[in-house]
């Protein structure tokens, strides 16, 4: 099924976001996803789809699909909330005025009740066609949305206005104001409520911008001659050839051909100090080369870069819903119709209690107003929505928001060894020869490299590929047959019918017992000598396990290697608790075990740590991990270390205190505005405005994130 991916305008709170979905799901679409934040809706369609009916429900409901951005498409249009805003607000502000009585004959020409109706009429009409229409096609469809409390309460002041102009019933039926107000100082509420959503989205939109530049192209013309012409990074394909020079963004993911320079990847890894990049290097669309000049092979289209596919996993992620979020869904979904029963008991009560409508039917309208679910509806996606950016900005993705609450649970954190722990890059640290396979005479050093380059230079594997880096030679051996055996190491014949291995300690068991080498040279039973190559520890390992100490967060070391190797790499990060010699299988039985009893992190890179970082509470790979590994795990660490990991967690844990905080605030709002306006101590429009401060304060609370200090 093909996955569609629209942008909608005009949701507001968690309630519109629901509206929408339920909407989609109603109309037989499935694995529907709608972003409050950023506006993305997704879906997947099992049969023919009839896009335009459902732009037309959506826009029923009040929403707005944008359309895609093309050459001379659609002009930048004003935000509609505060279009409206402008609309009603002359007209509020004139109604307004007969309370201000220094004003004098004016105030009192205004008080008459037809101007004062002919001064709402516009407002109430505009109002009309965006709550009224919204509300009535949200009931049609038994999705009562957040519109129909602003429709109902505009609509009893208006039409029990009317009817006091109508009948000249006197000043005590005048309510046009009230109706006025609530309209715009709603509209002017969501205006508000856009700009603080923006600002939450600073970071993925900044993100977003890097992914459109220009790119000098390189092409030939009929002599061969270079020739360079400007287009535009979204119509470069994998193969093409561009020039990047100093200052220049690189404006696709791209090989370097030619040429070496220093570049700042902080927009991608989070991390501000440039590195070198040197001929057959990768360069990552969006960095920033800082000196130095390079030709370079575009390697992936704009769509498919690695910086497209971050926005992406951010953009999914801020659209999922974490646990936090469900109650606070469930909640809004059935707060329409509770805070409707509300407001008839307060109209009901009132009117027993005071023998009076006009008082009645006022408390009732503050109450409709001020009971919106906006403030419940934004209070985790807010915080999620910053979370994940800064995440993004520090270098750190999160495939979905649930691993971003998780963290708040982690008390235990299992480490792969190499390329986790240790950098990868395996260096020798001492070799030794013994005798030469012909006689009793040790082999010369020359003589010894000579043989294992001959043999190594035949493997991909690792260690192979450090020992022929080091131990290049011009005069290699020539061979009869050569072989890799799996899991075993290199098998060659020469010429002369001589047996050479180079690999591990099951080809020299019987001639040794000395099993603590990494490769063993063995010629026709003789044993030539060996090999130990260390992998380096990360420089920013020991710190990362030091600071989860003094949170205390327990590490163990989980590995496939031996376990004196395991043993010597824990004791240089400081982890106490190791488990070595584990295959695929036992890692992950391990990791099920310990998750059973406390919530547990893993932290991994190869394809063997990929069913074990599923199995985690939370699987967290490195960017330069395995593509398996990477696509099995929750968070991806795109610093190329483990630097980021403490600001990582302490980002999900401060993430999960504000969702706290924001829904804290959100339900004492409710749960104090509601009686208080039904006791008669807040007018509808002191009532609207209130409603609009409630999401400021969760918003600013959210942006908080931002700068706050997280490990």
């Amino acid at each position: 099924m093909e996955t569609i991916n629209w942008q909608v305008e005009g949701m507001s709170c968690s309630n519109c976001a629901l509206t929408i979905g339920k909407f989609l799901e109603k109309e037989g679409l499935q694995n529907v996803k709608v972003s409050l934040m950023s506006g993305d809706v997704s879906f997947e369609s099992p049969g023919r789809l009839n896009p335009d009916l459902l732009k037309k429900g959506i826009r029923n409901l009040g929403y707005r699909v944008k359309e895609a951005a093309g050459a001379g498409s659609e002009k930048k249009r004003w935000n509609e909330h505060l279009r409206y805003v402008l609309i009603c607000l002359p007209f509020s502000i004139l109604l307004l005025l007969p309370m201000a009585g220094w004003l004098g004959g004016f105030v009192h020409w205004l008080m008459n009740p037809w101007v004062q109706l002919g001064l709402c009429l516009p407002v109430y009409l505009t109002g009309m066609n965006f709550f009224g229409r919204s509300a009535i096609h949200s009931l049609r469809n038994r999705l009562p949305n957040m519109n129909v409390l602003i429709a109902i309460g505009a609509t009893a002041a208006f039409l029990y206005s009317l009817a006091g102009t109508m009948f000249s019933l006197g000043p005590g039926y005048m309510f046009y104001e009230t109706a006025a107000l609530i309209i715009t100082l709603v509209f002017l509420g969501y205006y508000v409520e856009d700009i603080s959503i923006r600002t939450t989205q600073r970071a993925l939109n900044s993100l977003a911008r890097s992914q459109k530049v220009m790119a000098n192209m390189i092409a030939f013309d009929g002599d061969h001659q270079e020739i360079l012409f400007s287009v535009e990074n979204t119509s470069l394909r994998s193969g093409d050839l561009i020039l990047v020079r100093s200052g220049e963004q690189v404006p696709a993911d791209c090989k370097i051909l030619w040429g070496e320079a220093e570049v700042n990847e902080a927009i991608i890894t989070g991390e501000s100090m440039p590195v070198s990049r040197h001929a057959k290097e990768l360069l990552i669309g969006g960095s920033l080369l800082i000196s130095g000049t390079v030709k370079a092979q575009v390697t992936a289209a704009a769509k498919d870069s690695v910086l497209s596919n971050i926005i992406n996993l951010v953009k999914r992620a801020q659209g999922e819903k974490p646990p936090v979020q469900q109650l606070a869904d469930r909640i809004s979904a059935v707060f329409v119709p509770i805070v409707l029963g509300l407001a008839a008991v307060c109209l009901l009560g009132n009117v027993l209690y005071f023998h009076a409508f006009t008082p009645a039917l006022i408390r009732s309208i503050a109450v409709l107003v001020i009971a919106c679910p906006c403030a419940m509806g934004l209070a985790t996606p807010a915080a999620v929505a910053v979370g994940l950016g800064r995440a993004a900005r520090m270098g750190v993705l999160f495939r979905n928001a649930r691993s971003l609450e998780s963290f708040k649970n982690i008390r235990q954190i299992v480490f792969d060894k190499t390329g986790t722990l240790t950098t990868g890059n395996f260096a020798i640290s001492h070799w030794q020869t013994m005798v030469d396979g012909s006689s009793s005479e040790p082999l010369t050093p020359d003589t010894f490299k000579q043989i294992v380059y001959s043999l190594e230079k035949y493997s991909n594997h690792p260690l192979a590929i450090c020992i022929t880096r080091e131990w290049r030679q011009k005069n290699e051996l020539r061979w009869a047959k050569i072989e890799e055996v799996k899991g075993v190491g290199m098998r060659a014949e020469s010429r002369s019918g001589a047996i050479y291995w180079a690999g591990s300690y099951k080809i020299a068991g019987h001639l040794t017992a000395d099993r603590t080498h990494t490769i063993y040279v063995v010629s026709n039973d003789r044993l030539l000598g060996w090999i130990d190559l260390e992998d380096g520890i990360r420089p920013e390992a020991p710190g990362v396990i030091s600071w989860l100490h003094a949170k205390g967060i327990r590490t163990l070391l989980l590995s496939g290697d031996r376990d004196d190797i395991c043993r010597k790499v824990a004791a240089q990060v400081g982890i106490a608790e190791v488990i070595s010699e584990q295959s695929p299988t036992q890692k992950l039985g391990t990791v099920a075990a310990l998750n059973a009893v406390i919530p547990t992190a893993m932290v991994g890179d190869g394809i063997n740590d990929a069913p074990a970082l599923a199995k985690a509470t939370v699987g967290i790979s490195m960017s330069d991990a395995s593509q398996l590994a990477m696509q099995t795990a929750d968070v991806v660490l795109m610093n190329h270390g483990l630097k980021q990991l403490p600001a990582a967690l302490g980002l999900g844990r401060h993430t999960y205190l504000t969702i706290r905080q924001n829904l804290f605030w959100a339900f004492l709002y409710n749960s104090l505005a509601i009686p208080i306006a039904a006791f008669g101590l807040l007018t509808p429009a002191i009532a609207a405005l209130a409603m609009g401060f409630s999401d400021i304060v969760l918003v600013i609370n959210s942006v908080r994130l931002f700068v706050k200090k997280v490990a």
